[in-house]
């Protein structure tokens, strides 16, 4: 009898963290669409690794999330639109790209500021844009990269 309230209380602790951990994971820090965000659009070749929902980030700081992505057919490009958190004004000529945390981290979207006197306004399309970079093929152009010119014609190596 006793076991049996023991791993009836450990069953209700494990399924209690659990409900917390969801609660914490659901509300979070993410932005919402309302008032207090302004949409700003850029167009990627690749937003491979990136969803509704990524964190947009300025100097390591989320400032904002992605709020749609959809395929443009005329372009093949991948339209996405940013909510802006209000008070971020940035210059016009800032670039906005696509970045990993790491090997095994998630993507994220990072904007890195120019230096134009003008900033963007709600709706404007922030136009220099680098799309996600595919870690498989960075690492296939490393394996099967170079070969070594200094080899002999018969495959051993040069004198």
């Amino acid at each position: 009898m006793a076991e049996n309230r023991a791993e009836i209380l450990a069953g209700a602790a494990v399924l209690a963290a659990a409900i917390a951990f969801a609660v914490y994971a659901a509300g979070g820090d993410r932005l919402s669409v309302s008032s207090e965000t302004y949409p700003l659009k850029a167009s990627f070749r690749s937003v491979e690794g990136i969803s509704v929902g990524s964190d947009v980030r300025l100097a390591g700081v989320k400032v904002g999330s992605i709020s749609s992505l959809t395929l443009n057919p005329q372009t093949f490009f991948a339209d996405a639109t940013i909510a802006m958190r209000k008070g971020i004004e940035l210059p016009t000529d800032s670039a906005i790209l696509i970045s990993s945390e790491g090997l095994l981290g998630g993507n994220f979207v990072e904007i890195q500021p120019g230096g134009a006197p003008d900033n963007l306004g709600p709706g404007d399309e922030i136009e220099d844009t680098q799309g996600a970079v595919s870690l498989v093929t960075l690492l296939m152009k490393f394996v099967g990269g170079n070969k070594d010119e200094t080899a002999a014609p018969g495959g051993g190596a040069a004198p």
